[in-house]
């Protein structure tokens, strides 16, 4: 028989099965095995594909056979080619048998695959029946990849990879073997809009009597179809009234960028609307537009690209959305049980707001990218409660993500960047909750809370913006946990207008501001952070600011570690403050505040200073490594300084002067490089209950004018004197405890007379009079920077003055037989080009 009878036959059979105008459904047979997974298309060796012959055929080739055997067929049963006449029945049997033989064996696989491309899928897999051979022929990987593209479009096969998921495979990735029968198998039941097609198809049933496939011209006649769950659209502009009420899928059918090539437009009201009923919808692959008429004098005031209602759950994916409409948002998605899936959409360039969620409205919205929007790229409002993962939200001309008035949501692993105003703003009781999102390069501001605000923001990363990592005002209460605050070109946090909020364990650093900035009546809980490297201060309180600051780890700032200034309060307690380049805490400026439990430590500058009418309380800290002192109080300041240890620092433990008038009691100073306490340049203050001692100049030095009272103090072991003063100051000592110092146990200077009652001096070392009587130049049993505190002499023979003051040795020794002055008894400071009196 040859190939054209063939061919004959089997359209004959075809035309018969031909579709009837009920669009009656067909299911591609032999796709799928009984169990469900496609048939092994495997190509066999020729003989497994020889079925055996009847008792006619073998009687026919059993004569010219040389091979024995039941059913046995050898290369000398293929009929010749020769014509044979037709005038004996037996030879047209037999001539009928060779011709199947020659087609199921002897045509070239190359020939039956060009054969089968003129199949539609139904013939095809009708053919695939036959044998093996052309089962395996037949499910060829470009045959059907040409006829896939012919009905869908797509350069890949798109997969139902459960409900409303499609996604678009690669070749190498699926294990199916032919990934393109696969997907016909799966789309096929769907009805298509095409325009032109119906009328083509209608008009040629011949040519199409090996599909089944029912077309449409419009959306509008395919969502009428009473079976349409699935439907195709393919490449072109579509303009009309899109209301789904049903659970129905929308695919956009195209080749290249599939959602670029088929779009659904509407100028007035909204482009498609979900309604209740649209449970288990989707709507893919598609481009929805919204250009409103502006000369229309139509109204489209809450009109929007995409309204989702109540009681709807489509799920949108791959979808571009624009609108430019300046009234309505891209996106609205309102009511209670609108709970869509929007996913891997474009919302960008809209003329409003991307994505409005409202009105206790929920969803999820995943890999979205929401980008150069004129307002927000995302509101969440009125008990509105979205889940947002894994969008891209950036460069818009407003905020990025706006929650406000009772708006809640769940925001994951976003990207939001380079808005005009603040990446992620929470207004008026919204309680958001932002986790591992990066918000960063923000023209004003990373986060916005104020109004009353609310939400959780945890391991996020703050970074780049020009104003403020974090902003908190107006009462806010926000929890700011786990963040990485950094590199802002402002601060890090700034709490300000009664803000309040919780700020903890986050890793704040190199901000061009203060780390953290709380002000004007704020009051938040600040703890377990670690605020360092900034380009300014650590911690910055001032304008009354108030707040609990705790258990912080507070280093290598460029200015002080913790600022506190104009009438603010905030208490520090067990923090570590260390390694400034400046002051550990300063307070100043009316700068108030309680100061317990803190390590403060290795700062350029000393530990803590107070100035300025200052009045802190400062107690049971330790304060070490300074390298201008621990303490100082200067220019009015005031404070309580009490059960603090302060040790080990490079100059006086405590320096107090010029007008200050602090409270020193119960404090332990000790292995200062300088003297424990020193008073000087009018200094006061009252000095009750501490322990002073081993210290490498004087336990106390009071000189310039100074008068502080010392009541119960304990100073003992000091490298140098126990209490010395000069310089006309005075001071009111009352039982004190003075002993085993080495330079003596009090020393007064010419012309000192302090108020001494009931002090016990006793035990300590007069190693000035021991040196005088051995001697001994008093330079070799001081300091590098001063004398002891003794007689000093000057030479009219040498013409020395009071300034170059001469000890009795080198009177009685170096200047021997010479007119000298005594002078008086004073303490002694060395500088380079000669001995100075201070």
């Amino acid at each position: 028989m040859s190939y054209s009878a063939v061919r004959n036959r089997m359209t004959r059979q075809n035309v018969k099965s031909t579709r009837k105008k009920s669009h009656k459904r067909f299911v591609l047979p032999h796709l799928v095995d009984t169990e469900g997974s496609v048939m092994c298309t495997t190509h066999q060796p020729p003989y497994d594909l020889r079925r055996k012959l009847s008792l006619q055929e073998n009687s026919y080739f059993g004569a010219n056979s040389k091979c024995s055997g039941r059913g046995a067929v050898c290369s000398q049963m293929i009929i010749p080619r020769k014509r044979l006449k037709r005038s004996c029945s037996s030879c047209s049997i037999a001539s009928d048998v060779g011709a199947a033989h020659y087609l199921l064996y002897e045509v070239p696989d190359e020939l039956l695959l060009n054969i089968f491309s003129y199949l539609l899928e139904q013939d095809l897999c009708r053919v695939s029946q036959v044998c093996k051979r052309f089962h395996t022929i037949s499910n060829d990987m470009e045959l059907w990849k040409n006829l896939y593209q012919s009905v869908y479009e797509y350069d890949l096969p798109l997969y139902n990879t459960g409900p409303c998921k499609y996604v678009f495979v690669q070749l190498e990735e699926t294990e199916n073997e032919n990934p393109w029968k696969e997907s016909f198998r799966q789309l096929y039941q769907g009805v298509h809009v095409r325009p032109g097609y119906q009328e083509l198809t209608d008009n040629n049933p011949e040519c199409y009597s090996g599909r089944n496939i029912i077309y449409f011209d419009t959306i509008e006649q395919a969502l009428e179809e009473p079976d349409s769950s699935l439907i195709f659209i393919h490449s072109g502009v579509y303009k009309g009234d899109y209301i789904i009420y049903s659970s129905v899928t929308l695919l956009g059918a195209a080749p290249g960028n599939v959602a670029e090539n088929v779009i659904l437009e509407r100028e007035c009201e909204s482009t498609v609307m979900f309604t209740k009923g649209a449970r288990e919808a989707f709507l893919g692959f598609l481009t929805l537009r919204l250009k409103p008429d502006m000369k229309s004098s139509v109204q489209h005031h809450k009109h929007y690209c995409l309204h989702i209602t109540e009681n709807s759950s489509p799920t949108i994916d791959h979808c571009i959305i624009r609108s430019t409409s300046v009234v309505g948002a891209a996106i609205c998605v309102s009511g209670c049980g609108a709970e869509p899936v929007i996913k891997h959409c474009d919302i960008s360039d809209c003329e409003n707001v991307g994505l409005y969620i409202t009105d206790y409205a929920q969803g999820v919205y995943e890999e979205n990218e929401i980008s150069r929007n004129a307002l927000a790229g995302v509101w969440v409002k009125n008990h509105a409660n979205p889940i947002m993962r894994r969008n891209h939200i950036h460069h818009g001309r407003d905020v990025g993500v706006f929650t406000f008035d009772n708006g809640l949501g769940y925001f994951e692993a976003n990207d939001i960047h380079n808005n005009r105003i603040a990446g992620f703003e929470v207004k008026a009781g919204a309680n958001p909750t932002v986790v591992r999102c990066e918000i960063h390069h923000g023209q004003t501001g990373g986060i916005y809370v104020h109004e009353n605000g609310r939400g959780q923001f945890i391991e996020n990363k703050i970074h780049f913006n020009n104003f403020a990592g974090v902003w908190i005002t107006s009462h806010s209460n926000p929890t700011i946990r786990r963040n990485e605050i950094y590199n802002g070109l402002q601060g890090g946090v700034y709490i300000f207008g009664e803000g309040r909020g919780l700020i903890e364990h986050n890793n704040i650093h190199g901000n061009a501001l203060a780390g953290i900035q709380i002000r004007t009546n704020s009051d938040p809980i600040v703890r377990y952070n670690k605020i360092h490297h900034g380009q300014h201060g650590g911690i910055y309180v001032h304008e009354k600011g108030q707040g609990l600051i705790e258990e912080n780890e507070v280093y290598a700032n460029t200015l002080a570690g913790v600022w506190i200034t104009t009438g603010s309060t905030p208490v520090l307690r067990r923090n570590r403050i260390h390694s400034g380049k400046q002051v550990g805490v300063y307070f100043y400026d009316n700068g108030h505040g309680r100061l317990e439990d803190n390590d403060i430590y290795n700062h350029l500058y000393s530990g803590v200073q107070i100035r300025t009418g200052s009045n802190p309380i400062i107690r049971r800290n330790k304060i070490w490594g300074g390298q201008n002192g621990g303490v100082l109080v200067y220019n009015g300041g005031l404070g309580i300084l009490e059960q603090n240890e302060i040790f080990d620092n490079a100059m006086a433990g405590v320096w107090i002067k010029t007008d200050s008038n602090p409270t020193l009691r119960k404090n332990k100073i000790y292995d200062g490089r300088d003297g424990g306490v020193c008073i000087f340049n009018g200094g006061k203050g009252i000095l009750e209950d501490n322990d002073i001692f081993h210290n490498a100049q004087a336990g106390v030095l009071i000189s310039t004018q100074s008068h502080p009272v010392l009541r119960r103090n304990r100073i003992f072991d000091g490298l140098a004197a126990g209490v010395e003063i000069t310089n006309n100051a005075t001071a009111t000592l009352e039982y004190n405890q003075i002993f085993n110092n080495r330079f003596g146990g009090l020393c007064l200077a010419s012309g000192v007379q302090p108020i001494l009652k009931e002090n016990k001096i006793f035990d300590n070392h007069n190693a000035v009079e021991k040196a005088v009587s051995g001697g001994q130049c008093l330079y070799k049993i001081s300091s590098y920077t001063s004398f002891p505190m003794h007689d000093f002499y000057r030479c009219r023979t040498c013409n020395t003055t009071e300034r170059n003051a001469i000890c009795v040795n080198c009177i009685n020794t170096c200047h021997a037989r010479h007119d000298v002055e005594f002078i008086r008894h004073d303490r002694f400071f060395l500088r380079l080009w000669g001995w100075y009196l201070k």
